[in-house]
């Protein structure tokens, strides 16, 4: 036996000292829900978790731009649809006139009636506009074959990228679009302005078609990049779930063994206390 140092305290104490920190990380595990909550618990899996963190957020936000463009194009179909309705009221109008009982009174009266649907269908062009981006009117555009491309990001890596046309579908344009007579050039009481009109319109109606399917697919595409990023990105959690993620089960078995070694410690220590009054007690018996 000694009396200083006592090693046997010392040692008890280091142990005890390990054990509550082990107590402590387990804790901390176990209420924060993570195992790696800072560089020093795992340098590399910290390092990996990072960009995996990156990553998801990347794909987050590219989802919500995949619906934002979903939202963008079903309001430009709405609008494209109410220019088809009035191509074809124009159409209708356009015939009417071509009837052989209809004087010049009644075809100025129609001609009125056809002005008042291309103004509508300008505003209905010009005024669709989503958080102030219009693709149905460019006015940059000279030849809707040839529109201008917007970049919607589509994932989270550079180069991820789908593009949306941007056309000019005002009156001015649509009919013939760079050559050829345009919704504005329509004048059914003149000598043959019947068959012009007639032929204004169809081309017009097959422009819209066309962007309408144009933009559809594109919806569609959209949709089908979502549902991928959805995808990619649940499993991209769950994989940096497995890597920092506490396992709580795991952890709470560690809490209890370290808590169970803490208070046999402290036990023994007060026990390992006892031994230099033991020692103290045997020289008080030899000075007698």
């Amino acid at each position: 036996m000694r009396i200083n140092p006592n090693m046997a305290s010392l040692n008890i104490y280091i142990n005890q000292r390990a054990n509550e920190k082990q107590m402590n990380l387990s804790i901390g595990r176990i209420s924060s829900g993570v195992t790696v909550s800072s560089a020093k618990d795992n340098p590399n899996a910290m390092a990996i978790s990072e960009k995996m963190q990156m990553q998801i957020r990347g794909l987050q936000m590219a989802c919500n731009n995949m619906q934002d463009g979903i939202s963008m194009l079903q309001s430009s179909e709405g609008a494209l649809d109410s220019v088809t309705e009035s191509l074809q009221r124009i159409r209708q109008l356009s015939i009417q006139a071509s009837s052989a009982d209809t004087n010049t009174s009644d075809k100025q009266i129609i001609q009125n009636e056809i002005n008042q649907n291309i103004e509508g269908i300008d505003n209905y062009i010009k005024g669709n506009s989503f958080n102030g981006v219009n693709v149905l009117y460019d006015s940059s555009v000279t030849d809707n074959n040839s529109p201008t491309l917007l970049h919607m990001t589509s994932g989270a890596n550079i180069g991820d990228k789908i593009d949306i046309p941007q056309y000019n579908l005002s009156s001015s344009m649509l009919g013939g679009d760079a050559v050829g007579e345009k919704l504005t050039d329509i004048d059914v009481t003149v000598a043959g302005g019947t068959n012009k009109a007639l032929d204004i319109v169809d081309k017009a109606v097959s422009t819209v078609t066309s962007v309408r399917a144009n933009y559809g697919a594109i919806e569609n595409r959209f949709q089908s990049q979502y549902d991928n990023l959805t995808t990619i990105s649940d499993v991209i959690q769950k994989s940096q779930s497995g890597l920092t993620d506490t396992d709580i089960a795991a952890e709470y078995a560690e809490y209890s063994k370290a808590s169970i070694l803490e208070q046999s410690g402290t036990a023994m220590m007060a026990q390992s206390n006892k031994f230099p009054q033991e020692v103290l007690n045997i020289l008080g018996g030899m000075r007698r």
